[in-house]
């Protein structure tokens, strides 16, 4: 080897290794926040370069009075809240509501009318009726004549949202938020960890999620959809998501049994009874978790079959886990495929 050549070979070796180092990521530390809300856990995680730089304690009196303010508005176990104000009310004169509660209100009608009524904020009534709600379980399951005293107080063409102005044309009206509000919090403390300048970071409430950017290591993060079991903690499928929101609804938790037969908490609109099919949960992926939220449970309520159908239409990431026989079956949609981790 000549001087010359020998002279290029050490500056080529000098480069790659100063490629390699260059293209290495940047050492990255991560801090969690954790506290309770709706009835159930919170968890921020932050991916920043330096932990000791960052306030968490600060952060999360911003995270809770944030989160205190959206319960005083939607939430059906505060007596005192905005929704429940609306709740109690027997007159059907429409009433200024927040922002918020607007907001909410306006996207849970939308979704009620894209899925033709399977997701109901209306449903109020039988959800009480059915013991899941702030009432606690009956002691005995309704009667016909319970349920269709009920129903008769059920229907999105019972409520009409008009600016920030909400009415209803039944007195018995009773709006439950509890199928999209989770999300919508996870997108309002989404926004409040952006807004402060955290570009990487995971946002669960109670298991509705919505991640930024990227995790610890600098990929993708990687998410834990889980088997559908009552008995253990265990995983059905992972997958890697970036800068979405994921909402998952299943009856294998929130469900009681009666006489050998088990009733879900998700109750269907159109038969005022809880679900009777073999889909036990759905994962849905949407930019925003909220909508993510309310979209699971309309899947929820369709059942695989019909649901996985207009997934498909409509081009939503889902994916579905169906009891069958032997014991579980996985199906998913087209444009959830490319998020799962083989």
């Amino acid at each position: 080897m000549t001087k010359p050549q020998k002279l290029l070979w050490l500056a080529l070796v000098g480069l790659a290794i100063f490629l390699f180092w260059w293209q290495l990521p940047p050492k990255l530390e991560q801090i969690e926040i954790q506290g309770s809300t709706m009835g159930t856990y919170y968890v921020v995680k932050l991916v920043v370069p330096d932990a000791d730089a960052v306030d968490g304690e600060a952060i999360k009196q911003q995270i809770d009075a944030r989160l205190i303010d959206l319960n005083r508005s939607m939430s059906t176990y505060d007596p005192e809240s905005e929704l429940s104000a609306f709740n109690q009310s027997d007159s059907t004169e429409a009433v200024v509501v927040s922002n918020q509660l607007g907001f909410v209100l306006d996207e849970a009608i939308r979704l009620g009318e894209l899925s033709k009524g399977a997701l109901d904020v209306t449903v109020g009534p039988l959800v009480n009726l059915w013991g899941f709600g702030p009432e606690g379980r009956p002691e005995k399951v309704p009667t016909d004549e319970d349920i269709k005293q009920a129903r008769v107080r059920v229907g999105l063409e019972k409520i009409e949202l008009s600016g920030t102005g909400l009415r209803k044309f039944n007195d018995g009206v009773y709006v439950d938020l509890s199928a999209i509000a989770k999300g919508y919090g996870v997108d309002e403390v989404a926004d409040l960890v952006l807004h402060l300048g955290f570009a990487n970071a995971m946002i669960d409430i109670g298991g509705e999620l919505r991640v930024a950017g990227y995790n610890q290591q600098c990929q993708p993060w990687r998410v834990a959809i889980e088997k559908p079991v009552s008995t253990e903690r265990a995983v059905q499928q992972v997958v890697d998501v970036s800068d979405i929101g994921m909402a998952t609804s299943g009856d294998y938790r929130n469900y009681f049994e009666q006489d050998g037969q088990r009733f879900s908490h998700t109750i269907d609109p159109a038969t005022a009874k809880p679900i009777s099919h073999k889909l036990v949960s759905v994962t849905v992926l949407h930019p925003s978790s909220m909508t993510a939220d309310g979209l699971a449970t309309a899947l929820m309520v369709m059942g695989d079959e019909k649901g996985l159908a207009w997934a498909e239409a409509i081009e939503l990431p889902v994916y579905m886990i169906v009891k069958t026989a032997t014991g579980f079956e996985a199906k998913y949609s087209a444009a959830m495929a490319a998020y799962l981790v083989d």
